[in-house]
């Protein structure tokens, strides 16, 4: 009897498997939803809309662009986690998923535990920017004035935790320079300031930046990315610019709620590789000058990783808290 219900269970535990083989192999056989936890309009929201169609089309079914945005990504953050792992709800999110946790004392669920990674889609590099008739040319002469004792040179960002905020700050350990931040809702107010004169200089991301630069409006110091921008190439990187080891992006990558399976997130993982590695894509992409990357779930890991230990550093070495 204890033998016919050993044999009994293995019957029923490989006919379980089976059916969860079938049931990944035709995955997906309804709709996706893709959460970006950012409102519509900005980088992240327009690269989920770009990759979107691309990605219906790979997949097969419907992609449902769902725009959950509010506290740097926690509150798409915090829906995405507590949703079934099955592969029909994933999201798309910013450098916040990896700045967050150094910076938010009381998150409503674990970065690195609530979250299977399936692929780093872009990395879009932060630059200095500052009017045309700014005295600032150079990282050096920003260097200088930062440093000057009775001088207070401010620096517009996006917004308090953003990572043109944490660009600034680490400028600022970097250099040993004093600038203090204006926090703006949204680039596109703290570039109009800079612009107006209100504020002297903005750490930005390219993709914003850009488009003032090629206009006049603006000027561009440096790169903040680990190497010159193909979209600015005769603009030099920070580091390159006497501050060795400086890297800073914005950068959006697609994860799933941890427990997805294994087989789900290689089919999503393959879809979305094969959608950025189109010309069209990559060239709708570079738009925001970065880098079109398309890695595997376990690069995206490595990198995800990389980026909270260096966050938290930077916060715990300067006791950062957000106003």
């Amino acid at each position: 009897m204890y033998s016919i219900m050993i044999q009994t269970r293995c019957l029923l535990s490989a006919a379980a498997l089976l059916f969860c083989g079938a049931a990944h192999a035709v995955y997906p056989d309804h709709p996706v939803t893709l959460v970006v936890t950012y409102p519509p309009g900005g980088t992240a929201d327009t690269v989920a809309r770009i990759l979107a169609p691309e990605l219906s089309k790979q997949l097969g079914q419907t992609i449902v662009v769902e725009n959950r945005g509010g506290a740097g990504g926690m509150i798409g953050g915090a829906t995405v986690a507590k949703a079934a792992p099955d592969g029909y709800t994933i999201m798309l999110d910013a450098a916040n998923h990896a700045q967050n946790p150094a910076l938010q004392p009381k998150m409503q669920f674990d970065t690195l535990k609530d979250f299977a990674t399936v692929s780093l889609l872009l990395r879009v590099p932060n630059v200095i920017v500052v009017r045309p008739d700014s005295a600032i040319h150079t990282v050096a002469d920003l260097i200088k004035v930062g440093r000057e004792k009775d001088v207070v040179l401010h620096y517009a960002t996006s917004g308090t935790g953003s990572a043109q905020h944490l660009a600034g700050e680490l400028f600022n350990a970097m250099t040993g320079t004093h600038l203090e931040y204006v926090h703006y809702k949204g680039g596109n107010a703290g570039i109009m300031d800079v612009m107006s004169g209100q504020v002297p200089m903005m750490f930005s991301s390219m993709g914003l930046a850009q488009q003032n630069v090629r206009s006049g409006k603006l000027r561009m110091v440096a790169v903040g990315g680990e190497k010159r921008s193909l979209n600015m190439p005769d603009v030099p990187t920070v580091a390159e610019s006497g501050v060795p080891g400086y890297s800073t992006y914005e950068w959006n990558a697609i994860y799933a709620p941890a427990g997805t399976p294994e087989p789900v997130i290689q089919r999503l993982n393959q879809a979305i590789v094969h959608v950025l590695s189109q010309p069209e894509i990559k060239a709708r992409m570079n738009e925001f000058g970065g880098e079109v990357i398309g890695s595997s779930p376990a690069e995206l890991e490595a990198f995800r990783r990389a980026e909270i230990a260096k966050w938290e550093k930077l916060v715990r070495d300067h006791h950062l808290k957000l106003d």
